[in-house]
């Protein structure tokens, strides 16, 4: 475990690029403060947690992006509108009326059905990817080079995308 001293050292030394970070996935600055003071309360907290020889920037970017994800589901959540008039006015809109409709979006188990279709060697690696593996990681588990594995989710992607054309 690091030292207390080396630990918040190496956290002041990153906020910079917290920063970025936050407000590339924010957009908004005021956000992106308030990400970045989250990450750093939590990783504080979490001082603990972290093991030696962890690579720490990795570890700190990850917290971010999990309060990020986090506070952005919350946010759908509570903006979920349940229609409680005695007309159901809110289900009878008009489709352009900017709410999606279940027919308009395709589920995520159709989606999952159409990647197991996918052979091994372009299944295997697309869905590391969306289960957040990085490159680097995927490409040492599967003994390919980093480009290969970038190109084979490249296909992958095009593979959904054709498949699922006819969604917009």
């Amino acid at each position: 475990m690091a030292t207390n001293t080396t630990f918040q050292s190496n956290l002041l030394s990153l906020q910079s690029n917290l920063l970025n970070f936050a407000y590339m996935l924010t957009s908004n600055r005021d956000d992106a403060y308030d990400l970045l003071q989250d990450t750093t309360l939590k990783a504080l907290d979490n001082e603990d947690k972290y093991e030696a020889g962890t690579n720490f920037k990795g570890w700190v970017f990850t917290i971010m992006r999990n309060i990020f994800i986090n506070n952005y589901r919350r946010g759908v959540r509570s903006a979920t509108v349940i229609d409680t008039s005695d007309n159901l006015y809110q289900l009878n809109l008009s489709q352009d009326s900017g709410i999606e409709s279940p027919e308009d979006s395709y589920t995520a188990t159709e989606i999952m059905a159409a990647i197991k279709e996918f052979g091994e060697e372009y299944r295997k690696p697309f869905s590391m990817h969306i289960a957040g593996y990085k490159y680097e990681e995927i490409a040492e588990q599967m003994g390919l080079p980093v480009g290969t594995v970038k190109s084979r989710i490249f296909a992958a992607r095009k593979k959904l995308q054709e498949r699922f054309k006819d969604y917009r």
